[in-house]
């Protein structure tokens, strides 16, 4: 689980950033545009609701998360997107599931592709990669908001599998079916969510040198620095003592 969780948490200090915030609301309103194409209720389209979480917690104005599902719900005119997940290899024989939205399939599979073959990795064939990983709901809390032994009660009690102490909050593993009721579970105990999202995690990571992780790190950073990637994840475990440099 560490090594998932740093990348966690690399990743939103780094969503937080101003510089990062605007690409973040255009990924984020597709993610709400295709979940919406489901039904507008959130209540009832756990995909939905999970994608406005997500945009809440990077302060995605109320009016851009309102135009994102009429658009998905057809009420406004909008792109039609669809979601892709590419499997494929990094240096080191390092697995990665790529999630992808588009309106356009076959320049999202070429952008792809260059991006591995450029760094010295490949697309693999459907199933060769994502037999490794397990779908999972992530609930992330602040530690100023919830002490750990409190926390641990609730998430028990609630059916939650696991919970690793980052430096500034908790993150909390369940099954992908419960994450929102495992979510609300917190939440009714006057506790605030920072994120609940649903994830892959490996199932058997593998383990580099520091400098080989901070290599694949820069590549799977580049890789969602594409317009149309939502999220890589990896099988690579990464140190909970790793240092990266802040930009």
């Amino acid at each position: 689980m560490s090594g998932h969780n740093k990348w966690s948490t690399i990743k939103r200090k780094k969503g937080a950033n101003d510089a990062k915030r605007g690409q973040m609301f255009t990924k984020v309103a597709k993610e709400i545009i295709l979940a919406a194409k489901k039904g507008g209720n959130p209540e009832m389209n756990p995909a939905l609701r999970a994608a406005i979480e997500k945009a809440r917690s990077y302060n995605m104005p109320k009016d851009n998360i309102n135009n994102a599902i009429k658009k998905g719900t057809g009420e406004l005119p909008g792109v039609v997107y669809e979601e892709i997940v590419y499997e494929g290899y990094a240096p080191y024989g390092i697995a990665l599931l790529i999630e992808v939205i588009t309106d356009n399939k076959n320049r999202s599979t070429s952008e792809v592709r260059h991006a591995l073959s450029h760094a010295g990795g490949s697309l693999a064939e459907t199933g060769a990669v994502a037999w490794n990983f397990e779908r999972k709901g992530q609930i992330f809390v602040k530690k100023d908001k919830a002490g750990e032994d409190a926390l641990m009660e609730i998430i028990t009690d609630a059916g939650a599998e696991d919970m690793k102490t980052e430096e500034d909050g908790f993150y909390v593993v369940c099954n992908y079916k419960d994450l929102f009721n495992i979510s609300a579970a917190i939440e009714a105990k006057k506790i605030e969510v920072e994120t609940a999202e649903l994830t892959y995690i490996a199932q058997n990571p593998i383990t580099l040198e520091p400098e080989q992780v901070k290599k694949i790190l820069r590549i799977i950073e580049n890789i969602e620095d594409m317009d149309d990637v939502q999220n890589v994840f990896t099988n690579m475990n990464i140190p909970d003592d790793l240092q990266i440099e802040e930009e």
